[in-house]
């Protein structure tokens, strides 16, 4: 509530510890990558991509280099925002043309689940893995941030859940149209494997889709049968395979 409570203007924006967070950042950021200049996601999230697109987008209207949103930017922001209401968002389009690879770093495995030594076991085939257990949000995202992780696989046990929920990032402004892809792609594969559970994908904003770079996924499953558990880390492994060859 507290950060939906910031409009953009209100407040000075730059790069603080710990971060700034809030509407009027995800809005800054939304203009920044209208403009072409890439803050990164748009999660509302001040942070190092976001400071430098702010710096490059003063220093193209001749501005003082700050990386601090200032009323003399704000004012330059607005101003051409007006004459550019029908661009699309850069981070969007780099997507779209596939111009993101896949990190060099490792496969991190988080929460307190059967299916993670399975995932461990079967995805170690094609890369390194690093499981976390039952690690905060906040500090598997700091450690796979470090680390240039390739992937974030985020589990969770919920024996209420008739099946398997993947969850990718997605807010009300924007969503990782990565994240999506993969988890549409493990689901559509699940599809073709007997005996598997049905699989249903969702966008959400949850902390660990948010705080990561790179692309995550959250998966709640109420499955506890080790054959069935067994096969989903077969098939999440060979789409990740499948993700990292297209890549090459």
């Amino acid at each position: 509530m507290v950060e939906a409570g910031w409009r953009l203007g209100h407040r000075l924006l730059y790069l603080a510890h710990p971060t700034l967070r809030g509407d009027d950042v995800a809005e800054l950021q939304v203009r920044l990558a209208q403009f072409g200049f890439n803050p990164g996601r748009i999660d509302g999230i001040f942070g190092v991509f976001t400071e430098e697109a702010l710096n490059d987008f003063q220093r193209n209207c001749a501005l003082e280099v700050s990386g601090t949103l200032t009323r003399a930017t704000l004012v330059e922001l607005m101003r051409m925002t007006s004459t550019h209401t029908a661009r699309s968002l850069v981070t969007e389009a780099r997507d779209r043309a596939g111009f993101h690879e896949v990190p060099a770093g490792p496969l991190v495995i988080s929460g307190q689940s059967p299916l993670a030594p399975l995932l461990a076991r079967t995805c170690g085939r094609i890369l390194k893995v690093e499981v976390l257990g039952d690690e905060s949000p906040e500090a598997v995202a700091a450690f796979a941030n470090a680390n240039a992780a390739a992937f974030v696989i985020s589990l969770q046990t919920l024996k209420h859940i008739d099946g398997v929920h993947l969850h990718y990032w997605a807010s009300y402004r924007s969503h990782s149209r990565r994240g999506e892809q993969l988890a549409s792609h493990i689901a559509s594969a699940c599809t073709q494997v007997a005996h598997l559970p049905r699989v249903e994908v969702t966008g959400m904003a949850l902390p660990i889709l948010r705080e990561t770079k790179m692309i995550t996924l959250h998966i709640e499953h109420g499955v506890d049968k080790e054959e069935a558990l067994e096969k989903l880390a077969e098939v999440i492994s060979v789409v990740l395979s499948e993700v990292i060859h297209r890549q090459a």
